[in-house]
């Protein structure tokens, strides 16, 4: 297995957290033309339809499909839409739920009885640091309330990770295709007790191409191009060479959320950045330079 990426691949794992980047920017125009709920709803039906008739149900047992749907669908994604209408910024929503990395080791050495080592430590202090300036930061754009529906969202999404983790080496698309089936229902239901049928029906008669566009970008390319190439990569590379790629997720979103929105930043959102970003650059590369060190021929 090759430890270093070749340039076209290297262009395809760009391309993947380009996408899942950028995608901030799609959600927050896209809530402009329907309701949270109901976009996550028609997300997740697009994700299901028609790619289930065409892959077959990975060899995984329906809980574990059911709970992945649930975390990732509802939790995940229908916590990050609500949070997005109008009480996060896209770029520091992009930001925060990269908290999930924290959160998915936590729930990994509770469930294992590890515990954190001493470079992980200060991984999460930089982290917590960048978070507590956020908090202290709020204002119209970014409140409590969606900063606590983003790390609810990060710690669903940290859920996932564990459930999908559980269920070992699948045909990933074929798994979100086939899980997403689970987080229709509870969608579609809580748009119509919280958003109401009049809102609902408003929303999917006064969509326009571009609010479908959108659905189908959230569907197609954020989920199954991005979970097919990044599997695919996986398959090919250690994880040590990928996944330090998604370091790149919050750059693309803040400078996304900057360039077609508008959104503006100041030396606060930018320390907040770099110290989420480095606790983050912390957990996932200190491994790979330990090994590296360790590795070293001693000289005598």
């Amino acid at each position: 297995m090759k430890s270093t990426l070749s340039l076209k691949h290297f262009l395809l794992a760009l391309a993947v957290v380009a996408v899942w980047g950028t995608n901030f920017v799609v959600i927050k125009l896209a809530l402009g033309h329907m309701p949270p709920l109901l976009f996550a709803t028609l997300r997740f039906a697009l994700a299901v339809l028609p790619a289930i008739f065409f892959l077959p149900r990975p060899n995984v047992p329906w809980r574990n499909l059911a709970g992945y749907g649930l975390l990732i669908g509802v939790g995940q994604f229908g916590l990050l839409f609500v949070a997005m209408n109008g009480h996060i910024s896209p770029g520091l929503a992009s930001l925060v739920i990269q908290i999930q990395v924290f959160f998915t080791i936590g729930l990994s050495m509770r469930l294992s009885g590890e515990r954190l080592q001493g470079v992980q430590w200060l991984a999460l202090a930089l982290a917590t640091a960048g978070i507590g300036i956020i908090v202290m930061h709020t204002d119209g754009s970014t409140t409590l309330l969606g900063l606590g529906l983003i790390l609810l969202a990060a710690l669903s999404w940290a859920g996932g990770n564990i459930v999908a983790r559980q269920a070992g080496r699948v045909n990933m698309v074929a798994y979100v295709v086939w899980s997403s089936l689970f987080a229709v229902p509870p969608l579609a239901a809580l748009s119509v007790l919280v958003e109401g049928w009049d809102a609902v029906s408003a929303g999917v008669r006064g969509a326009d191409a571009f609010a479908w566009a959108a659905v189908a970008w959230q569907a197609w390319a954020n989920s199954l191009f991005g979970y097919a190439a990044w599997g695919w990569l996986l398959a090919r590379y250690p994880a040590a060479t990928i996944t330090p790629m998604a370091l790149l997720v919050p750059l693309f979103g803040m400078g996304g959320a900057a360039l077609w929105l508008g959104e503006g930043l100041p030396a606060w959102k930018l320390g907040a950045a770099a110290l989420v970003m480095g606790g983050l650059a912390l957990n996932l590369l200190w491994p790979r330079w330990r090994t590296w060190m360790n590795s070293r021929p001693v000289r005598t």
